[in-house]
């Protein structure tokens, strides 16, 4: 939760609905979530990374960070895989965990976070 709204990870894949994010991340808002957008490193040719950020308030990002750095993001209270390629839903199902997307969908599995994917 930050300032009492719960925080949504939006798990962006490299496909050209990734283009659109700026308005779901808007509706999002406007449903009283706080949003951070992730996206697979394909993804981030699809999307427009100064705008979602400006949006947001928080950096977008798609690699995992150091282990001395800090975390830049507040933990997710759920996540959405908007879109949800073939390939990352592969790898997401085999626990492949190769790219930080992937790595967050499988450690929110474990944490029992909801999500929902949508290609």
């Amino acid at each position: 939760m930050v300032d009492g709204n719960p925080v949504l990870y939006v798990i962006a894949c490299g496909g050209r609905p990734a283009g659109e994010l700026a308005g779901f991340v808007t509706h999002a808002q406007a449903g009283g979530w706080t949003v951070c957008v992730v996206t697979t490193p394909s993804g981030t040719k699809f999307i427009d990374a100064a705008r979602l950020a400006e949006l947001t308030g928080h950096p977008v990002r798609s690699d995992y960070k150091r282990p001395e750095e800090p975390d830049v993001l507040p933990p997710a209270d759920a996540m959405a895989v908007v879109p949800a390629t073939f390939n990352t839903t592969n790898k997401w199902a085999a626990g492949i965990s190769d790219t930080l997307a992937l790595g967050l969908l499988n450690e929110a599995l474990g944490l029992g976070l909801p999500i929902v994917s949508a290609p």
